[in-house]
């Protein structure tokens, strides 16, 4: 399984924003959106095997927001940004003032949660990731068999909090160079780390051990 979280600190957790709007009013909802799209589409299909989460934080709790994205189920995700973006504000839309998740769509929940809290729960799973800058270069543990979890964040920074909250929960500071990339473009990058893994002689072997003798 592949699983990202992306830390959305700026998006208006009601969906009160336009989509011709999407990196200003929208609170950088254009970035959000290039994230999902590009966690999930192929060139004709979707990822199944994708479980993204956001944690949307421009108010605190109970107005903040998480919404989670399965791969198994989801539906109606295009992979142009505008739609995705559509997607996701209607799914805020629905959630608002609503103290309970919501399936807004085929495989996308979303309801109030403790942005905090739920960081520090994602972030001390064995094996997570903390993609930053100076961080030291994933290694094949970090994708192995072609799956990974790690934490992103939207083009602001983690605050204060959550890095402490990340660094104590003891995810492991990863990077993928020395250049400052956006988000989305993180995650082509490990998609195509974790492909690799995916089809490398050692997890075939796994996969064969798996079945017994032939």
């Amino acid at each position: 399984m592949r699983q990202i979280l992306l830390l959305a600190h700026r998006v208006p957790v009601g969906g009160a924003f336009t989509l011709n709007d999407l990196a200003g009013g929208g609170g950088r909802m254009d970035e959000v959106a290039r994230v999902v799209s590009t966690a999930f589409t192929l060139s004709n299909d979707l990822r199944r095997d994708v479980e993204v989460t956001i944690l949307f934080e421009a108010e605190p709790p109970p107005r903040a927001r998480r919404m989670r994205l399965d791969g198994r189920r989801l539906k109606f995700l295009n992979p142009d940004e505008r739609s995705t973006a559509a997607l996701l504000k209607n799914a805020l839309v629905r959630s608002a003032g609503v103290d309970r998740d919501v399936e807004a769509s085929p495989g996308l929940v979303v309801g109030p949660a403790s942005p905090i809290d739920e960081l520090r729960a994602f972030a001390g799973t064995p094996g997570t990731m903390w993609l930053t800058e100076g961080g030291a270069p994933i290694d094949g543990d970090d994708t192995l068999g072609g799956s990974f979890r790690a934490i992103l964040s939207d083009p602001t920074d983690p605050t204060v909090g959550e890095v402490e909250a990340i660094r104590t929960a003891g995810a492991r500071p990863r990077s993928l160079g020395r250049r400052s990339l956006r988000s989305s473009q993180c995650v082509t990058a490990l998609h195509h780390i974790a492909d690799a893994a995916e089809g490398s002689p050692a997890t075939e072997a796994g996969r064969v051990a798996d079945q017994g003798p032939v």
